[in-house]
């Protein structure tokens, strides 16, 4: 163990030595630092488990309790770290073993350590790589979760992902003449005859930004299927095949919205592709139902009203209530993008939305079955970006037993991942992107 440094964040009495009137005098001082939230303290709370998510975007830290905890926190320096006084609780195993939730491959976190600081208050000290800016909220039962007090450690400086796009061009994507024309030759070979027949247009010469955003992730499993699949990890793995394929063509670069394990609420997922100024949002997911015949892959668009069907409408309540599973703090929110407003551009993206869908459901259906063979509209949160194009996907029914070893099967992964590779490429060759925007 660390021989305990010189101030309060390292006093815990079960590592190294520390003179007895010096820790006397630091724990009056926790003490009356506590003294101030003793009426929060609620004796005999249980922890029922520890989790650590890390990302490049954030490491989440997750304490999941009987009763909900309170807490109290601040950052130390030289080396940082974050340090975590809990109320009402004694050491105990699940505690004890949050050490070992720490991985070497972890952004920020450097290691975790747990002390019974005083009677009744436990304290965790977060040793950190690099300056965090943590948010600390806690969340009430909901799903198969009791309490949870979530840790989110968010960098200080954020990482700025549409000059991480730039850098990935290579100078083969800078000099390519005719971007359109790859994806028409690609998409419709009898297309591209029809095309030298036009007049000429003028080439699309720059990035097209895909944005991808494979549903669920984190502390939100999604569906899970009979044998324990879960919708999170499927459509990651489809996600990240589909990521692949797309960056292969010139011209052409995808932004996921995720690439790990983790939760991205759904405001933010709308905000990353507006960053990147994308061209297209596909979100991805797998349906479930309480009946395990139901069984089809399906498209949705957004919808300015009601829903199209009431199928779908009970679809995008379902997927909008992610946040409450995936683990949200609600202060932290984007109000601009939560009050979205139909206008007119909110109209040609639904018009173009629909177009997308409709290329999507064509080469979906030659892979596997179709619940619907029109493309749906709902009030989906992750299709609110007023000037991107916006799909939801859902792949098939992860509750029906066959789809689902279909879902886990690596060939037929693929096989989707090329459907929606071809979709989107018969899109751009119908709907010619602007050709000039900033940056890109």
């Amino acid at each position: 163990m660390h021989t305990l440094g010189p101030d309060p964040s390292r006093v815990f009495s079960p590592w190294g030595h520390i003179g007895m009137k010096r820790r006397a005098v630091l724990q009056a001082g926790g003490a009356l630092a506590l003294n101030g939230w003793a009426h929060d303290i609620v004796l005999g709370s249980e922890i029922v488990a520890v989790r650590v998510w890390p990302a490049a975007d954030y490491t989440r830290i997750t304490l999941e309790s009987h009763t909900a905890l309170a807490a109290q926190h601040f950052l130390a320096h030289q080396p940082a770290r974050l340090v975590v006084d809990l109320a009402g609780l004694q050491l105990s195993p699940a505690l004890r073993e949050f050490a070992s939730k720490v991985g070497p491959g972890d952004p920020f976190i450097a290691g975790m350590r747990v002390g019974q600081f005083m009677p009744h208050v436990v304290r965790l000290v977060v040793d950190l790589k690099q300056d965090v800016a943590p948010q600390i909220f806690s969340l009430d039962p909901v799903a198969a979760y009791r309490h949870r007090l979530i840790f989110d450690l968010h960098p200080l400086i954020k990482n700025d992902p549409l000059l991480a796009l730039l850098r990935k061009k290579t100078q083969a994507e800078l000099d390519f003449p005719d971007i359109l024309g790859d994806f028409i030759a690609r998409a419709n070979p009898t297309e591209k005859a029809h095309q030298r027949h036009k007049s000429p247009t003028k080439p699309v010469q720059r990035l097209l930004v895909v944005a991808l955003d494979p549903g669920h992730g984190g502390e939100d499993p999604g569906a899970v299927g009979p044998t324990g699949l879960q919708e999170k990890n499927v459509v990651l793995q489809i996600a990240l095949q589909l990521r692949d394929q797309l960056n292969t063509i010139p011209g052409m670069r995808v932004f996921m919205t995720r690439d790990s394990d983790f939760y991205v609420p759904l405001q933010e997922r709308v905000r990353k592709a507006r960053q990147v100024q994308a061209d297209l949002f596909v979100s991805i997911h797998a349906d479930a139902f309480f009946k395990p015949h139901a069984k089809g892959a399906s498209v949705f668009a957004l919808s300015p009203g009601a829903a199209s069907s009431s199928t779908a409408s009970w679809m995008a309540n379902k997927e909008n209530g992610a946040d409450r599973v995936g683990g949200v703090n609600v202060k932290a929110k984007d109000a601009s993008v939560a009050h979205t407003l139909m206008d007119m551009s909110t109209a040609v993206q639904i018009k173009q939305s629909l177009r997308l869908g409709t290329e999507i459901l064509g080469q979906m259906g030659k892979v596997g079955t179709l619940r619907k063979v029109q493309v749906e509209q709902a009030g989906f949160a992750v299709l609110k970006a007023p000037d991107i194009p916006s799909i939801l996907v859902e792949a098939a029914f992860i509750s029906n037993p066959q789809e689902e070893a279909k879902l886990a099967n690596p060939l037929y992964q693929k096989q989707l991942a090329q459907a929606l590779a071809t979709g989107i490429q018969r899109y751009f060759a119908k709907n010619p992107p602007r050709p000039q925007r900033d940056g890109l």
